[in-house]
Protein backbone atom coordinates (compact mmCIF):
# COMPACT_ATOMS: atom_id res chain seq x y z
CA UNK A 1 0.00 0.00 0.00
CA UNK A 2 2.70 2.15 0.80
CA UNK A 3 4.70 1.79 -2.48
CA UNK A 4 1.07 2.49 -4.47
CA UNK A 5 0.93 5.52 -2.62
CA UNK A 6 4.13 6.40 -3.17
CA UNK A 7 4.05 5.63 -7.00
CA UNK A 8 0.26 7.61 -7.53
CA UNK A 9 2.14 10.58 -5.38
CA UNK A 10 4.67 10.61 -8.24
CA UNK A 11 2.32 10.18 -10.94
CA UNK A 12 0.08 12.71 -9.81
CA UNK A 13 2.26 15.31 -7.99
CA UNK A 14 -0.50 17.09 -6.55
CA UNK A 15 1.36 17.89 -3.73
CA UNK A 16 3.72 19.78 -6.05
CA UNK A 17 1.32 23.06 -6.21
CA UNK A 18 1.65 26.43 -7.90
CA UNK A 19 2.56 27.98 -4.97
CA UNK A 20 5.00 25.20 -3.84
CA UNK A 21 6.98 25.57 -7.16
CA UNK A 22 7.35 28.93 -6.77
CA UNK A 23 8.69 28.79 -3.10
CA UNK A 24 10.81 25.99 -4.03
CA UNK A 25 12.11 27.66 -7.51
CA UNK A 26 12.87 30.85 -5.37
CA UNK A 27 14.97 28.65 -2.73
CA UNK A 28 17.18 27.22 -5.85
CA UNK A 29 17.49 30.50 -7.24
CA UNK A 30 19.50 32.08 -4.12
CA UNK A 31 21.32 28.88 -3.62
CA UNK A 32 22.48 29.26 -6.88
CA UNK A 33 22.89 33.62 -6.84
CA UNK A 34 25.18 32.76 -3.45
CA UNK A 35 27.46 30.65 -4.97
CA UNK A 36 27.40 32.53 -8.25
CA UNK A 37 28.15 35.73 -5.96
CA UNK A 38 30.87 33.57 -3.83
CA UNK A 39 32.48 32.41 -7.15
CA UNK A 40 32.82 36.03 -7.83
CA UNK A 41 34.62 37.38 -5.49
CA UNK A 42 37.19 34.64 -5.21
CA UNK A 43 38.02 34.86 -9.27
CA UNK A 44 38.90 38.27 -8.43
CA UNK A 45 41.12 37.66 -5.20
CA UNK A 46 38.64 39.27 -2.58
CA UNK A 47 38.20 36.41 -0.42
CA UNK A 48 41.94 34.29 -1.46
CA UNK A 49 44.86 35.49 -1.67
CA UNK A 50 45.03 36.00 -5.51
CA UNK A 51 43.15 36.76 -8.50
CA UNK A 52 41.97 33.30 -9.90
CA UNK A 53 43.48 32.40 -13.59
CA UNK A 54 40.35 32.00 -14.98
CA UNK A 55 38.73 33.63 -17.81
CA UNK A 56 34.65 34.18 -19.03
CA UNK A 57 33.86 32.90 -22.11
CA UNK A 58 32.71 36.09 -23.22
CA UNK A 59 36.89 37.36 -22.84
CA UNK A 60 36.82 35.49 -26.56
CA UNK A 61 34.00 37.51 -27.61
CA UNK A 62 35.30 40.84 -26.26
CA UNK A 63 38.32 40.13 -27.95
CA UNK A 64 37.06 39.24 -31.17
CA UNK A 65 35.53 42.51 -31.35
CA UNK A 66 38.40 44.55 -30.66
CA UNK A 67 40.07 42.92 -33.47
CA UNK A 68 37.31 43.72 -35.37
CA UNK A 69 37.43 47.59 -34.57
CA UNK A 70 41.27 47.55 -34.73
CA UNK A 71 40.78 46.44 -38.24
CA UNK A 72 42.11 42.84 -38.08
CA UNK A 73 38.65 40.92 -38.19
CA UNK A 74 39.97 37.67 -39.31
CA UNK A 75 43.14 37.36 -37.09
CA UNK A 76 40.03 36.32 -34.25
CA UNK A 77 40.17 32.88 -35.88
CA UNK A 78 43.93 33.05 -35.33
CA UNK A 79 44.41 31.24 -32.02
CA UNK A 80 47.89 32.87 -31.42
CA UNK A 81 46.67 35.91 -32.09
CA UNK A 82 43.01 36.03 -30.66
CA UNK A 83 44.81 34.73 -27.30
CA UNK A 84 47.35 37.80 -27.47
CA UNK A 85 44.15 39.80 -27.31
CA UNK A 86 42.23 37.92 -24.72
CA UNK A 87 45.27 38.66 -22.38
CA UNK A 88 45.20 42.17 -22.65
CA UNK A 89 41.57 41.90 -20.48
CA UNK A 90 42.57 38.68 -18.45
CA UNK A 91 45.08 38.05 -15.42
CA UNK A 92 48.38 35.91 -16.13
CA UNK A 93 47.75 32.09 -16.90
CA UNK A 94 44.70 32.46 -17.93
CA UNK A 95 43.40 29.94 -20.37
CA UNK A 96 42.44 30.31 -23.84
CA UNK A 97 38.89 30.69 -25.16
CA UNK A 98 38.28 29.32 -28.35
CA UNK A 99 36.32 31.32 -31.06
CA UNK A 100 34.52 29.62 -33.77
CA UNK A 101 31.62 31.93 -33.83
CA UNK A 102 30.77 33.50 -37.87
CA UNK A 103 31.60 36.73 -38.28
CA UNK A 104 27.65 37.46 -38.25
CA UNK A 105 28.38 37.17 -34.65
CA UNK A 106 31.37 39.71 -34.69
CA UNK A 107 28.46 42.52 -36.01
CA UNK A 108 27.54 42.17 -31.99
CA UNK A 109 31.24 42.18 -30.65
CA UNK A 110 32.04 44.94 -32.37
CA UNK A 111 30.01 47.56 -30.63
CA UNK A 112 30.33 45.54 -27.35
CA UNK A 113 34.11 45.97 -27.28
CA UNK A 114 33.25 49.97 -27.65
CA UNK A 115 33.13 49.52 -23.88
CA UNK A 116 35.44 48.83 -20.90
CA UNK A 117 35.55 45.38 -20.67
CA UNK A 118 33.40 44.85 -17.68
CA UNK A 119 30.70 47.44 -18.50
CA UNK A 120 30.39 45.46 -21.76
CA UNK A 121 30.22 42.25 -19.72
CA UNK A 122 27.37 43.21 -17.36
CA UNK A 123 25.69 45.07 -20.46
CA UNK A 124 25.32 42.14 -22.35
CA UNK A 125 24.45 39.47 -20.05
CA UNK A 126 21.77 41.81 -18.35
CA UNK A 127 20.36 42.97 -21.52
CA UNK A 128 20.10 39.39 -23.45
CA UNK A 129 18.58 37.89 -19.44
CA UNK A 130 16.14 40.79 -19.41
CA UNK A 131 15.40 39.77 -23.21
CA UNK A 132 14.90 36.10 -22.35
CA UNK A 133 12.67 37.24 -18.95
CA UNK A 134 10.57 38.98 -20.99
CA UNK A 135 10.11 36.38 -23.80
CA UNK A 136 9.31 33.82 -20.80
CA UNK A 137 6.37 36.14 -19.78
CA UNK A 138 4.99 36.27 -23.50
CA UNK A 139 4.97 32.67 -23.47
CA UNK A 140 3.59 31.63 -19.83
CA UNK A 141 0.98 34.94 -19.49
CA UNK A 142 0.84 34.91 -16.06
CA UNK A 143 0.39 37.68 -13.92
CA UNK A 144 3.20 39.53 -11.66
CA UNK A 145 7.00 37.98 -11.24
CA UNK A 146 6.57 35.51 -8.87
CA UNK A 147 6.81 33.06 -11.72
CA UNK A 148 10.31 34.08 -12.76
CA UNK A 149 12.21 32.81 -9.67
CA UNK A 150 11.66 29.18 -10.77
CA UNK A 151 12.21 29.96 -14.23
CA UNK A 152 15.37 31.42 -13.55
CA UNK A 153 16.07 28.83 -10.93
CA UNK A 154 16.90 26.73 -13.90
CA UNK A 155 20.62 25.77 -13.55
CA UNK A 156 21.81 26.32 -17.23
CA UNK A 157 20.97 30.36 -16.41
CA UNK A 158 23.79 29.65 -13.82
CA UNK A 159 25.82 28.38 -16.11
CA UNK A 160 25.15 31.07 -18.68
CA UNK A 161 25.73 33.76 -16.91
CA UNK A 162 28.63 32.99 -15.00
CA UNK A 163 30.58 31.86 -17.88
CA UNK A 164 29.58 35.02 -19.36
CA UNK A 165 27.79 32.82 -22.56
CA UNK A 166 25.06 33.87 -25.57
CA UNK A 167 22.37 31.57 -24.65
CA UNK A 168 19.80 34.23 -23.08
CA UNK A 169 20.36 35.46 -26.28
CA UNK A 170 19.62 32.22 -28.33
CA UNK A 171 16.88 31.28 -26.09
CA UNK A 172 15.09 34.61 -26.64
CA UNK A 173 15.05 34.56 -30.44
CA UNK A 174 13.80 30.57 -30.23
CA UNK A 175 11.25 31.95 -27.92
CA UNK A 176 10.17 34.78 -29.85
CA UNK A 177 10.28 32.64 -33.36
CA UNK A 178 7.46 30.17 -31.48
CA UNK A 179 5.31 33.31 -30.49
CA UNK A 180 5.66 34.20 -33.85
CA UNK A 181 5.13 31.15 -36.10
CA UNK A 182 1.15 31.38 -36.34
CA UNK A 183 0.16 35.03 -36.28
CA UNK A 184 2.60 36.50 -38.20
CA UNK A 185 5.61 33.85 -40.20
CA UNK A 186 7.36 36.14 -42.71
CA UNK A 187 8.86 38.40 -39.11
CA UNK A 188 9.56 34.31 -36.80
CA UNK A 189 11.58 33.47 -39.62
CA UNK A 190 13.91 36.79 -39.44
CA UNK A 191 13.99 36.52 -35.70
CA UNK A 192 14.72 32.55 -36.56
CA UNK A 193 17.45 33.94 -39.36
CA UNK A 194 19.04 36.08 -36.41
CA UNK A 195 20.20 32.62 -35.29
CA UNK A 196 23.01 32.13 -37.61
CA UNK A 197 25.75 32.91 -35.16
CA UNK A 198 25.31 29.21 -33.86
CA UNK A 199 24.17 27.71 -37.38
CA UNK A 200 24.07 24.20 -36.35
CA UNK A 201 21.20 25.04 -34.14
CA UNK A 202 19.53 25.64 -37.06
CA UNK A 203 20.58 22.08 -38.42
CA UNK A 204 16.30 20.80 -37.76
CA UNK A 205 14.54 23.52 -38.82
CA UNK A 206 14.19 23.15 -42.44
CA UNK A 207 12.64 19.74 -41.77
CA UNK A 208 10.44 21.46 -39.08
CA UNK A 209 9.67 24.09 -41.49
CA UNK A 210 9.16 22.22 -44.77
CA UNK A 211 6.96 19.71 -43.27
CA UNK A 212 4.45 22.03 -41.80
CA UNK A 213 4.42 24.23 -44.41
CA UNK A 214 5.83 27.25 -43.54
CA UNK A 215 7.19 28.37 -46.43
CA UNK A 216 6.89 32.06 -45.71
CA UNK A 217 8.98 31.39 -42.90
CA UNK A 218 11.46 29.39 -44.38
CA UNK A 219 12.10 32.01 -47.06
CA UNK A 220 12.26 34.82 -44.63
CA UNK A 221 14.79 32.91 -42.18
CA UNK A 222 16.82 32.94 -45.34
CA UNK A 223 16.77 36.02 -45.91
CA UNK A 224 17.74 37.32 -43.19
CA UNK A 225 20.89 34.67 -42.85
CA UNK A 226 22.20 35.99 -45.99
CA UNK A 227 21.51 39.59 -45.41
CA UNK A 228 23.79 39.17 -42.26
CA UNK A 229 26.02 36.90 -44.08
CA UNK A 230 26.21 40.24 -46.56
CA UNK A 231 26.32 42.93 -44.05
CA UNK A 232 29.15 41.00 -42.10
CA UNK A 233 31.07 40.66 -45.95
CA UNK A 234 30.75 44.41 -45.88
CA UNK A 235 32.17 45.00 -42.51
CA UNK A 236 34.79 43.02 -42.58
CA UNK A 237 35.69 41.33 -45.84
CA UNK A 238 35.79 37.96 -47.30
CA UNK A 239 38.86 36.97 -45.95
CA UNK A 240 37.55 36.85 -42.49
CA UNK A 241 35.01 34.55 -43.94
CA UNK A 242 37.56 32.35 -45.32
CA UNK A 243 39.71 33.17 -41.92
CA UNK A 244 36.03 31.43 -40.16
CA UNK A 245 35.75 28.69 -42.18
CA UNK A 246 39.32 27.15 -42.29
CA UNK A 247 39.12 27.87 -38.03
CA UNK A 248 35.70 25.45 -38.15
CA UNK A 249 36.88 23.08 -40.41
CA UNK A 250 39.84 22.36 -37.85
CA UNK A 251 37.71 22.87 -34.56
CA UNK A 252 37.09 18.96 -34.87
CA UNK A 253 40.57 18.76 -33.07
CA UNK A 254 38.96 20.93 -29.57
CA UNK A 255 35.87 19.44 -29.08
CA UNK A 256 36.60 15.87 -30.20
CA UNK A 257 39.74 15.21 -27.81
CA UNK A 258 38.98 16.59 -25.03
CA UNK A 259 39.93 20.24 -24.46
CA UNK A 260 36.61 21.11 -23.95
CA UNK A 261 35.05 18.80 -21.23
CA UNK A 262 33.37 16.31 -22.27
CA UNK A 263 31.44 16.49 -18.94
CA UNK A 264 30.07 19.71 -19.81
CA UNK A 265 29.05 18.28 -23.67
CA UNK A 266 25.42 17.72 -23.83
CA UNK A 267 25.00 16.21 -26.71
CA UNK A 268 24.71 12.57 -27.98
CA UNK A 269 28.61 12.50 -29.50
CA UNK A 270 30.02 14.36 -25.97
CA UNK A 271 27.75 11.28 -24.17
CA UNK A 272 29.73 8.90 -26.18
CA UNK A 273 33.47 9.89 -26.05
CA UNK A 274 32.68 10.53 -21.99
CA UNK A 275 32.20 7.09 -21.78
CA UNK A 276 35.27 6.41 -23.44
CA UNK A 277 34.12 5.69 -26.62
CA UNK A 278 36.38 6.06 -29.42
CA UNK A 279 35.86 9.00 -31.94
CA UNK A 280 34.43 7.60 -34.75
CA UNK A 281 32.16 5.34 -32.56
CA UNK A 282 31.09 8.92 -31.17
CA UNK A 283 30.52 10.29 -34.37
CA UNK A 284 28.35 6.93 -35.37
CA UNK A 285 26.53 7.82 -32.66
CA UNK A 286 25.35 11.07 -33.42
CA UNK A 287 24.88 10.63 -36.90
CA UNK A 288 22.12 7.89 -35.91
CA UNK A 289 20.81 10.19 -33.44
CA UNK A 290 20.90 13.30 -35.77
CA UNK A 291 18.87 11.14 -38.41
CA UNK A 292 16.20 10.24 -35.97
CA UNK A 293 15.50 13.42 -35.03
CA UNK A 294 15.16 14.74 -38.91
CA UNK A 295 12.62 12.60 -39.22
CA UNK A 296 11.07 12.59 -35.90
CA UNK A 297 10.88 16.51 -36.11
CA UNK A 298 9.40 16.06 -39.97
CA UNK A 299 6.85 14.17 -38.61
CA UNK A 300 5.78 15.42 -35.73
CA UNK A 301 5.55 19.04 -37.15
CA UNK A 302 3.31 16.92 -40.28
CA UNK A 303 1.45 15.67 -37.96
CA UNK A 304 0.19 17.52 -35.19
CA UNK A 305 -0.82 21.25 -34.85
CA UNK A 306 -0.56 21.81 -31.36
CA UNK A 307 2.94 24.35 -30.71
CA UNK A 308 3.84 22.92 -27.27
CA UNK A 309 4.10 19.29 -28.99
CA UNK A 310 5.81 21.19 -31.99
CA UNK A 311 8.54 23.63 -30.11
CA UNK A 312 8.94 20.82 -27.16
CA UNK A 313 10.11 18.58 -29.96
CA UNK A 314 12.10 20.64 -32.00
CA UNK A 315 14.39 22.51 -29.04
CA UNK A 316 14.76 19.18 -27.34
CA UNK A 317 15.75 17.39 -30.85
CA UNK A 318 17.95 19.93 -31.89
CA UNK A 319 20.24 19.27 -28.45
CA UNK A 320 20.43 15.60 -29.67
CA UNK A 321 20.96 16.55 -33.14
CA UNK A 322 23.94 18.63 -33.07
CA UNK A 323 27.00 17.25 -31.82
CA UNK A 324 28.32 20.13 -29.82
CA UNK A 325 26.26 21.99 -27.27
CA UNK A 326 26.91 22.45 -23.95
CA UNK A 327 25.60 22.70 -20.69
CA UNK A 328 24.03 26.26 -20.84
CA UNK A 329 22.95 25.91 -24.08
CA UNK A 330 20.21 23.69 -22.32
CA UNK A 331 18.42 26.82 -21.60
CA UNK A 332 16.97 26.74 -24.96
CA UNK A 333 14.44 24.01 -23.03
CA UNK A 334 12.94 26.67 -20.75
CA UNK A 335 10.77 27.95 -23.56
CA UNK A 336 9.69 24.49 -24.33
CA UNK A 337 9.07 24.25 -20.46
CA UNK A 338 7.28 27.48 -20.69
CA UNK A 339 5.01 26.53 -23.46
CA UNK A 340 4.05 23.07 -21.47
CA UNK A 341 3.04 24.87 -18.44
CA UNK A 342 1.35 27.61 -20.38
CA UNK A 343 -0.83 24.41 -21.63
CA UNK A 344 -1.01 23.03 -18.68
CA UNK A 345 -2.70 25.93 -16.93
CA UNK A 346 -6.01 25.85 -19.28
CA UNK A 347 -5.78 21.72 -19.67
CA UNK A 348 -3.80 20.81 -16.97
CA UNK A 349 -0.75 18.44 -16.49
CA UNK A 350 -0.54 15.17 -18.09
CA UNK A 351 0.53 11.91 -15.42
CA UNK A 352 3.90 11.59 -14.44
CA UNK A 353 4.49 15.69 -15.81
CA UNK A 354 5.28 17.43 -13.10
CA UNK A 355 7.28 14.84 -11.40
CA UNK A 356 9.70 14.54 -14.66
CA UNK A 357 10.08 17.86 -14.80
CA UNK A 358 10.68 18.88 -11.19
CA UNK A 359 13.42 15.64 -12.54
CA UNK A 360 14.84 17.67 -15.11
CA UNK A 361 15.71 20.47 -12.60
CA UNK A 362 17.65 17.99 -10.26
CA UNK A 363 19.47 16.42 -12.89
CA UNK A 364 20.49 19.68 -14.67
CA UNK A 365 21.84 21.16 -11.12
CA UNK A 366 23.69 17.85 -10.46
CA UNK A 367 24.71 16.16 -14.13
CA UNK A 368 28.18 17.85 -14.58
CA UNK A 369 29.27 17.09 -11.10
CA UNK A 370 27.87 13.82 -11.54
CA UNK A 371 29.77 13.59 -15.04
CA UNK A 372 33.36 14.69 -13.71
CA UNK A 373 33.63 12.60 -10.92
CA UNK A 374 32.00 8.93 -12.02
CA UNK A 375 31.85 9.50 -16.31
CA UNK A 376 28.00 8.84 -16.49
CA UNK A 377 26.61 11.41 -18.74
CA UNK A 378 22.92 12.47 -17.44
CA UNK A 379 22.97 15.74 -20.04
CA UNK A 380 21.10 14.23 -22.93
CA UNK A 381 18.67 12.38 -20.67
CA UNK A 382 17.01 15.89 -19.93
CA UNK A 383 16.70 16.48 -23.30
CA UNK A 384 15.55 12.89 -24.47
CA UNK A 385 12.92 13.37 -20.74
CA UNK A 386 11.79 16.79 -22.85
CA UNK A 387 11.66 15.20 -25.95
CA UNK A 388 9.47 12.43 -25.02
CA UNK A 389 7.12 14.15 -22.83
CA UNK A 390 6.39 16.57 -26.17
CA UNK A 391 5.52 13.78 -28.24
CA UNK A 392 2.91 12.36 -25.92
CA UNK A 393 1.49 15.99 -25.41
CA UNK A 394 1.33 15.65 -28.99
CA UNK A 395 -1.05 12.86 -28.66
CA UNK A 396 0.73 10.99 -31.57
CA UNK A 397 2.77 7.59 -31.38
CA UNK A 398 4.61 6.85 -33.96
CA UNK A 399 3.21 3.92 -36.46
CA UNK A 400 -0.67 4.57 -35.02
CA UNK A 401 -0.73 7.91 -37.72
CA UNK A 402 -3.00 9.63 -34.54
CA UNK A 403 -2.78 13.22 -33.70
CA UNK A 404 -4.28 15.21 -30.77
CA UNK A 405 -4.84 18.33 -32.85
CA UNK A 406 -5.54 21.14 -29.55
CA UNK A 407 -6.85 24.29 -31.25
CA UNK A 408 -3.44 26.17 -32.40
CA UNK A 409 -4.68 29.69 -32.33
CA UNK A 410 -5.52 29.82 -28.92
CA UNK A 411 -2.15 29.00 -27.91
CA UNK A 412 -0.36 30.48 -30.03
CA UNK A 413 -1.29 33.75 -28.93
CA UNK A 414 0.71 36.35 -27.29
CA UNK A 415 3.17 37.58 -29.56
CA UNK A 416 2.26 40.89 -28.55
CA UNK A 417 1.41 40.20 -25.29
CA UNK A 418 -2.37 40.05 -25.97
Amino acid sequence: MTLRRLISGLRHARWLTQGRITALGHMLLLIQLTILVMLALWQHGIINAGRSATASDFVSFYAAGVQALEGTPALAYDQAAHFLAEQRFTVPDSPYQYFFYPPVFLLLCAPLALMPYFVAFYVFECATLLAFILTMRAILRLPGWLWAGPVLAFPPVFWAFGLGQNTFLTAALFGWFTLLLERRPALAGAVLGMLCYKPHFGILVPAALACAGYWRTFLAAGAAVGGLIGLSVLLFGIDTWHAYLTAFAASDKIYATGKVDFAGMITPFGAARLLGIEQSGAYLTQTVFTAGMVVGVGLVWRRTTNPVSRNGVLLAATLLAVPVALLYDQLVLMVAIGWMAREAKSHGFLPWEKTCLAAMYLTALLAYAIGSEWKLPLFPLISAALLGLAIRRSGWIPGTGRARNLPSNKLAMGANGS
